[in-house]
């Protein structure tokens, strides 16, 4: 496997300089030229060091959007001969369990968290929450449009119709994020552009996509609003109808209209993006940007990109710290909205 050949990620080698012969007709000079030369056929002191595994701390369960995203960085990494990469969950307190663990991590460029929009609410919602801007800001990467879905076979064949039943209470609709996260945000956002009282009906939550999937198709609830990669098999094998996305622009690949399309003035996407521990060095953190510069020209990431429906929204750097700090402000301003 192809390690970082990067500024501040590859390993610093051990015996360059750290030995030196007293003298070559002395005993203790021969014996450090004879040591010199089996370890080095040995391969154990010469070269960089094997660089440790880039670890990507997963803040909730398997099959979430967190998930997804997260496995798809770490095989996309490997594909592309940047790293050797894992992926791991860490569930607990909508998020923020994680990042703690990642805040107890000072100084380790080992160890990455896949963040977004979620955990910025999440942060928010808990008085006794880490602050994501406790962290150090690595990059944006993607956007994704949140979608309403409903089972195939499902007499719902229109938003206007579900939002009716539902307002009525005959429809329940579901999200699989905590108060705050995406789905309760788009579900939200949407029944107020419709005119509705986000809480006119009956909305239940559930920890995960996978959760969320097994509600729909077994009908205890009609309808979730969701990120679109959680579900590309099930919408493949036909299991799912998305009635509207939420997006500017309609998905590739997917037979729905937006929002805006069906006469709602609104919009909202999802975004996804990679917080390290704070106290990195200069070095440390240029090494990760630039190897996550590498993967976003990759063509690896691309055709990653395209198979699951997400959009390149790749931001580092100061922009990206700023976007942050607005996210954070718009998402408090929302919260205060009745």
């Amino acid at each position: 496997m192809t390690t970082w050949r990067r500024r501040g990620l590859h390993g610093h080698g051990h015996g360059q300089g750290t030995w030196r012969r007293r003298g070559r007709g002395t005993v203790t000079g021969r014996l450090a030229l004879v040591l010199v030369t089996l370890a080095s056929a040995a391969g154990c002191l010469t070269g960089p060091e094997p660089e440790a595994v880039l670890r990507v701390m997963v803040p909730n369960t398997a099959g979430s959007g967190y998930d997804v995203t997260g496995r798809t960085l770490v095989v996309s990494l490997r594909e592309a001969g940047i790293t050797d990469a894992e992926a791991f969950n860490l569930t607990g307190g909508s998020g923020t369990v994680a990042l703690s663990r990642l805040l107890h991590e000072r100084g380790n460029d080992r160890l990455v968290l896949l963040m977004g929009l979620g955990l910025v609410g999440s942060a928010q919602a808990t008085p006794e929450a880490p602050g994501v801007g406790d962290a150090e800001p690595l990059a944006r990467l993607v956007e994704e449009p949140e979608a309403l879905i409903v089972p195939t076979d499902s007499p719902l064949d229109s938003v206007e119709t579900l939002l009716a039943g539902w307002e009525a209470g005959e429809v329940t609709t579901g999200i699989g994020s905590h108060v705050g996260g995406p789905d309760h945000l788009a579900w939200r956002e949407a029944v107020r552009a419709a005119g509705l009282a986000p809480e006119a009906g009956r909305n239940a939550r559930y920890d995960g996509g996978g959760a969320l999937l097994g509600a729909l198709l077994s009908g205890e609830v009609d309808a979730i609003m969701t990120g679109l990669s959680e579900y590309r098999h099930a919408l493949a094998a036909g299991e799912l109808r998305v009635l509207a996305v939420t997006g500017a622009e309609r998905v590739p690949g997917v037979d729905a209209p937006t929002f805006r399309e069906l006469g709602y003035a609104w919009e909202f996407v999802n975004w996804r993006g990679l917080l390290a521990p704070p106290g990195l060095t200069d070095g440390q953190r240029e090494g990760l940007l630039d190897a996550l510069d590498a993967l976003h020209e990759s063509e690896t990431w691309r055709a990653a990109l395209r198979e699951n429906g997400w959009r390149d929204a790749y931001l580092t750097g100061e922009p990206f710290v700023r976007f942050l700090h607005e996210e954070a402000s718009r998402r408090a301003a929302d919260n205060d909205r009745p």
